[in-house]
């Protein structure tokens, strides 16, 4: 058995491996997947020297724990955390050594929700559709970690980047989501359009990688029934028949039958991945462009 893996120590919540996903199989129902918070993922991964599309492990609120066979550098980014090594404390958001058997902890997380891990060579488990991302809700992918299981490792792209320091967005005091109208906007009423756009919501404790859920008003329909099933992409805002908007994420189903009333920009997504339970959530319609 080849050196270059790492154990795992100490799952955590819930951690997974993750690289950009497996976009372009919606049409098949194969959802899209891949690191909530992409530019995170990017970044840890520039830091060891990896190309972006590397995979890493994406974990939730408490952290990880890790030991590798072999002398790898690692890099640990997105919601900010302890991190230590051999019980040593170590840089967060820069590349650190840590030698064959040391221990690494990724501690919990400070602010946000999800940090990223990224070893030399990319956490190399066996592709599926050409990604080696974790699927919560298609099964696609690798397993979440559990205690004790064996990560193989890939080769070393590169040197680690040189830097001082990188800048890193922190977490949303506020999520603020820019919105255009969805295909559905006219199964709502003027008044639900209106609050959507003005009134408050905050992040429920529900959330998770297939859609962040909201709380907070309700909103009203202006016609009843049932719609047929019909096509999901990221970001789309479906509303359930509680009235209260579910923004759709990574693992999000490739159809739904409830009313899309709007679609959240690309760009504002990575910030959805790290508000916390109770952050505050405004709606902000804009043109198409």
């Amino acid at each position: 058995m080849t050196d270059r893996a790492l154990v795992v120590v100490r799952a955590g919540a819930l951690t997974t491996v993750q690289d950009r996903g497996r976009p372009g199989y919606a049409h098949l129902g194969v959802p899209r997947s891949g690191a909530l918070d992409a530019p995170a993922a990017a970044l840890v991964n520039r830091l060891v020297g990896n190309p972006p599309d590397a995979a890493v492990l994406e974990t939730t609120l408490n952290g990880c724990a890790v030991r590798p066979r072999s002398t790898v550098t690692v890099a640990v980014g997105g919601a900010p955390c302890p991190v230590a090594v051999g019980g040593r404390p170590a840089a967060w958001g820069a590349p650190v050594l840590v030698r064959a058997g040391e221990l690494l902890e990724v501690g919990a997380a400070t602010a946000g929700v999800r940090s990223y891990l990224a070893v030399g060579g990319g956490v190399a488990v066996e592709p599926v559709l050409g990604s080696r991302a974790t699927d919560l809700l298609s099964g696609l992918g690798p397993a979440p970690l559990a205690d004790g299981m064996v990560l193989p490792l890939g080769a070393p792209y590169g040197p680690p980047a040189r830097v001082d320091g990188t800048p890193q967005p922190r977490p949303p005091a506020e999520l603020v989501l820019r919105v255009t109208p969805g295909p559905r906007a006219d199964w709502f009423t003027a008044r639900a359009l209106r609050d959507l756009a003005t009134r408050a919501y905050r992040v429920s404790a529900a959330s998770n990688r297939i859609g962040l859920r909201t709380e907070g008003p309700a909103l009203e329909r202006a016609r009843p029934g049932e719609l047929p099933s019909e096509g999901m992409v990221l970001g789309a805002v479906q509303v359930p028949p509680d009235g209260r908007p579910v923004v759709f994420l990574a693992d999000h189903p490739t159809t739904g039958g409830y009313p899309v009333i709007a679609v959240v920009r690309a760009a504002d997504l990575p910030a959805a991945a790290q508000a916390l339970p109770g952050t505050p959530v405004r709606f902000v319609p804009v043109r198409r462009r």
